[in-house]
């Protein structure tokens, strides 16, 4: 393998948060129109912990519950793991279930052609790929360290729960349809869910009540 430049983690810093600050994140329908706050922490309230969760589901099903951007897997003796999430307003726009069709590690990220066609100083940062015009996965992609990747039957909804370089955009209505999770939490998730794993995503009224 060869050797990064030394001044490399430097570049990937620089790029992640300037594409961060630009709103530049998508992953299929998944984009971000947040800016840089004044703290780049995650929000404690939403910090991963186990909490009382009584369901009819059986463990390993993931309910996603964005009204109130919470992520809870369900465990058992009615206890789950609760992540918190980042949601957007289109993310209210599809609720159902589905399964975990596919996962992948440091995903790729492909912006739209509307995307590119509206910011076309996203292309940059672009290189072709197997799939098209993207950037690679790795630290300075802005889709995060895992991504898994959700289907009804033979039809993917684009609906993705992956990762995000905006740790403190946790909590808050920001992207254009994905649920988002800190990398180590989306780490720690992509651990525990299997390919074929259950994943109900509440309608916003019902996630509400």
């Amino acid at each position: 393998m060869k050797s990064r430049a030394a001044n490399a983690p430097d570049r990937r810093v620089m790029l992640a948060v300037g594409l961060a600050a630009a709103g530049f994140f998508a992953l299929a329908g998944c984009a971000t129109t947040s800016q840089a706050p004044r703290s780049r922490e995650p929000d404690p309230a939403f910090a991963r912990q186990v909490v009382s969760y009584p369901s009819r589901e059986k463990p390993g099903t993931v309910v996603v519950d964005p009204a109130n951007h919470f992520l809870y897997l369900v465990q058992a003796g009615g206890q789950a793991i609760r992540y918190g999430v980042g949601v957007g307003g289109e993310g209210f726009g599809w609720s159902g279930t589905a399964v975990v069709h596919n996962k992948q590690e440091w995903p790729d990220w492909y912006p739209p052609a509307e995307m590119l066609e509206r910011k076309p100083e996203l292309r940059e940062h672009m290189s072709q790929l197997h799939s098209g015009l993207g950037m690679p996965g790795g630290p300075e992609n802005p889709i995060g360290a895992r991504a898994l990747y959700l289907w009804q039957g033979h039809k993917d909804t684009l609906y993705r729960i992956h990762g995000t370089n905006e740790p403190w955009t946790i909590g808050q209505n920001v992207s254009s349809g994905c649920i988002r999770l800190t990398n180590d939490d989306v780490t720690d998730l992509y651990g525990r869910v299997p390919v074929g794993a259950k994943v109900i995503v509440l309608a916003t009224a019902t996630a509400a009540q």
